[in-house]
């Protein structure tokens, strides 16, 4: 008999219930709150459910020794957030996404290269404003990130400056990615007037299969040289785009653009989630985190747009670019863009701003993995 309540009581110490505070309750709370608005609202599901049900596994309490949690070292989740600590999942994703993304029509209208560049302004006011907060200045650059809209190389970049906050950046930067249709338009619409609301812009020209061809690989070069501290990222995304431009590596394309993409997502949204264990999550930094994240957002949205008004003072009429695209020099890729082109049409309904917005929005994801590369250049 005394076996038996010794046997019992050992198991109700290993239950989550004998070893639950609040603090697990309120993470398990926001898990759920994540999944919702992924399932209800539509808001990034492919990020936010894996990362909501991984908010879920991370904060079911546990008792030491069980070697299952992920900070316990060779348990299983432990070693498949090797890949976000080591910092190989976020290449991977640029492969991906390289392997997806269409440079038209930044290869066709160049100017837009310096709209996804003026966007990256976020990250270095988020830098500034990190420093005055009292962060360290490479846990300041890692939170400066944030401003990117990219969460792959937030990941990339906080697991190489500050591996200790990996868990609120990554988490803070697919959260604002997913609200970036909730964060933008009013900034947008507070810095344009009606009549830079209705500009259209010409349509941009038919660009060849050998400017596809070579644009990556000058692009690369270029980038490479500038930036060395990149190359994991600028190489897997470059590499991805010349495997769906060259015309011979269709099944290589395929492969990473869906398969291979998806695999990771799901690896890298529950890890993500499951780092956010309680006793390592709740803190006042993570808190301030997230409210430089938001702020980050808005001051790459106010650079973006502004630079475009400020670029329209020396441009022909009929060369003038519709100031709702500079939001779209975040790296949140097509999101941003869709955001451009529902507001256009807005206020003109025939005034499709898409495919402009889309040079913007995929310079961020070559401006926010150069940004990472200046960081880790002078901060690592």
């Amino acid at each position: 008999m005394e076996n038996i309540i010794s046997n019992l009581t050992t198991f109700w110490h290993n239950t989550g219930f004998a070893n639950c505070n609040i603090n697990y309750l309120i993470m398990i709370v926001v898990g759920i709150l994540f999944i919702y608005v992924a399932i209800k609202k539509n808001w990034e599901p492919m990020l936010l459910v894996p990362i909501g049900f991984g908010i879920l596994i991370g904060n079911i309490p546990l008792c030491v020794g069980l070697e299952v949690g992920i900070y316990e070292e060779g348990s299983v989740f432990n070693i498949l957030y090797q890949g976000v600590q080591k910092g190989f999942y976020p290449p991977l994703i640029f492969l991906g996404i390289g392997a997806m993304t269409d440079f038209s029509a930044l290869i066709s209208n160049p100017k837009l290269f310096l709209v996804g560049a003026a966007a990256q302004f976020g990250i270095f006011g988020a830098y500034m404003l990190a420093l005055a907060l009292g962060f360290a200045p490479n846990e300041a650059g890692s939170v400066g990130i944030i401003g990117g809209a990219d969460g792959p190389t937030a990941i990339f970049l906080t697991s190489k400056l500050a591996p200790e906050l990996l868990g609120a950046i990554a988490v803070s930067a697919y959260s604002y990615m997913a609200l970036v249709p909730v964060i933008q338009p009013p900034v947008m619409r507070l810095l344009t007037t009606k009549k830079e609301r209705l500009i259209r812009m010409k349509r941009p020209r038919q660009v060849s299969q050998r400017e596809k061809i070579i644009f990556p690989v000058v692009g690369f070069l270029l980038t490479a040289f500038i930036v060395p501290a990149g190359l994991p990222l600028l190489g897997m995304l470059f590499l991805g785009n010349l495997l769906k431009e060259c015309g011979v590596t269709k099944r290589l394309a395929n492969t990473a653009s869906t398969s291979l993409i998806d695999i990771v997502t799901i690896l890298i949204g529950v890890t993500v989630g499951a780092s956010t264990q309680a006793d390592q999550f709740l803190q006042w930094k993570s808190v301030k985190i997230f409210f430089l994240g938001a702020l980050s957002f808005i001051i790459a949205t106010f650079a973006g747009v502004l630079f475009v008004k400020f670029l329209n003072l020396f441009l022909k009429p009929e060369n003038k670019i519709n100031p709702l695209i500079g939001n779209a020099g975040v790296s949140a890729v097509p999101h941003a863009a869709r955001v451009s082109n529902k507001l256009g049409r807005e206020y003109d309904p025939d005034n499709y701003l898409l495919m402009h917005a889309m040079g913007p929005n995929v310079a961020g994801v070559i401006g926010s993995a150069v940004a990472a590369g200046m960081l880790l250049g002078f901060l690592g």
